[in-house]
Formats: structure tokens, sequence, C-alpha cells
């Protein structure tokens, strides 16, 4: 069996974005299977549209939010979007994006409202017989 990464995405801002798509990108590297699990605020960011238009920044570094996206422009670093996607073309099946079913209903969201990029909805149980199969789970 692979090794695996959990991770449950609660916040929607860059700053957190970011470290979940180059801990993809690393996990796919080393060979391992990735289960992103998109709740609340972090599955809002992947509303159709959001990926690319997100700007925001968590109110902890707030201040240095322009001065970090203005770095990443002048650096020209993939947006964390663009990592993820490219981390999951490269992971070849083995990284999967779950949207949670109840932030959906809450939400009257349907799976046509977000991003291709995510694969499926599921429910908080069906997440943790996933991630109980690997050794690390992350809440970002």
């Amino acid at each position: 069996m692979a090794e695996r990464i959990s991770m449950i995405v609660f916040s929607g801002t860059v700053d957190k974005l970011f470290p979940v798509a180059i801990l993809t990108s690393g996990a796919v590297a080393m060979e391992q299977e990735v289960d992103i699990f998109l709740t609340f605020w972090g599955l809002m960011a992947f509303r159709k549209g959001q990926p690319q238009a997100n700007r925001k920044i968590s109110k902890d570094f707030e201040e240095e939010g322009q001065a970090m996206m203005a770095l990443i422009q002048e650096k020209n670093v993939p947006s964390w979007y663009e990592t993820l996607k490219k981390a999951k073309e490269m992971g070849n099946g083995k990284v999967r994006i779950h949207a949670c079913a109840m932030t959906m209903d809450l939400l009257g969201l349907t799976k046509d409202d977000l991003d291709e990029i995510v694969d499926d909805v599921v429910g908080v149980g069906e997440f943790v017989e996933e991630a109980q199969k690997g050794k690390v789970t992350l809440f970002i």
C-alpha cells in the first residue's frame, strides 16, 4: 500500500492554501497519495472562479500580505492553485480533492458550483475512513 497524507482544509486564505499545494506537491514527488477534504472556508475557495481570483490573506498576516503577494508575483512563483493543479496532474490519480457534503448542503451548493479540480462530494465518515489508512493527517 502506498504512503498517504490527508489534509482537512478549513481555511480559504492564500497563506494557508499555498502550504496545502506545496505539501501536496512534495507528497506526490515522494510517490505518496494525498486526500484533501475541503470544508467551510476552505471549500468556499474552490467555488468556480474563486481559485484564480482569491487574494485573501488571514488576519494574522494581513499587514505582510500585500508585500508577500508582490514578492510572489515578482519572483514568478506559480499560484497555489497552479501548484495544486500541477501536483494533481503529476500524481496521476494519487491526489483526490473532496468537498464536504455537510458544508455543501449547508451552503446550498452542488458539485457544479465547484472548480473542476474538485473530484467529488463526500461525507466526513468516508473521509475519516480514508484518512485512517495514512500516517499523517493535517488540519490547515
